[in-house]
């Protein structure tokens, strides 16, 4: 009898232990908050323009990775240049500078400065822009402490929504994407030769912890990021 009460009493406090363990323990966690951060204004951009300081032959002769920033920032004026290069419209039909897989146009331009965060808009060449901390110490984090990032007076992050090429090409849309980022990214890079600026392409980062540091839609994956400025004299 002692041998089978002992039993019990073992059986009762498994039972007490489990029903502890289930209304003590940890909650469900909840699902991550996957709302974009809102954008508050929106400020139209100057014309870009159209006849360039140097000749392109010229742009692409004198490109260099470019990691040493001055702390001027970046005027709105060269900005606009810089994002009209890598996504702006240059026809009447909606094709922009950039080719794209289909004309479906999956890549969005994000740019952190010291004191915001912009989103560019190239249908009406503008971009919309919230007030915000430096991110750039978060970013230069996420990119595995690349220093660069972290200096720089504006860096663009190249994002892509790839959805809208799958949509039309199904399982090659990542592969399309993928390489429309980097022609984007080259048209940003000859421009900002072009009028003197220092720019260079990081790949190596974190893909959710820069969406993360950008507040992006859940939609949306950082593909490139290119820190950009007046050279270190």
């Amino acid at each position: 009898m002692a041998s089978i009460s002992g039993i019990v009493r073992f059986a009762v406090a498994s039972l007490l232990l489990c029903l502890a363990l289930v209304s003590c323990g940890d909650a469900p966690s909840p699902e991550p908050d996957t709302a974009a951060t809102p954008f508050t204004r929106e400020t139209e951009l100057p014309d870009p323009e159209l006849d360039g300081p140097v000749s392109l032959n010229q742009a692409i002769r004198d490109r260099r990775s470019m990691r040493d920033f001055a702390a001027e920032p970046l005027p709105t004026e060269l900005l606009g240049q810089l994002l009209w290069a890598g996504q702006g419209v240059t026809s009447t039909d909606g094709k922009r500078a950039s080719p794209s897989a289909g004309a479906t146009y999956p890549l969005e331009l994000y740019v952190v400065t010291p004191d915001s965060v912009i989103h560019y808009l190239p249908a009406v060449h503008a971009f919309e822009h919230r007030d915000s901390p430096d991110l750039r110490p978060r970013l230069q984090e996420a990119a595995f402490d690349q220093a660069q990032v972290g200096t720089a007076a504006a860096v663009i992050v190249i994002a892509a929504v790839v959805e809208r090429t799958a949509d039309k090409y199904g399982d090659r849309a990542r592969d399309y994407v993928i390489q429309e980022s980097g022609h984007a990214a080259q048209n940003i890079l000859l421009e900002a030769t072009a009028y003197g600026l220092a720019a260079v392409p990081v790949g190596g980062f974190g893909p959710a912890e820069v969406a993360d540091v950008l507040g992006l839609p859940a939609d949306t994956e950082p593909l490139y990021l290119i820190p950009t400025g007046f050279p270190r004299a």
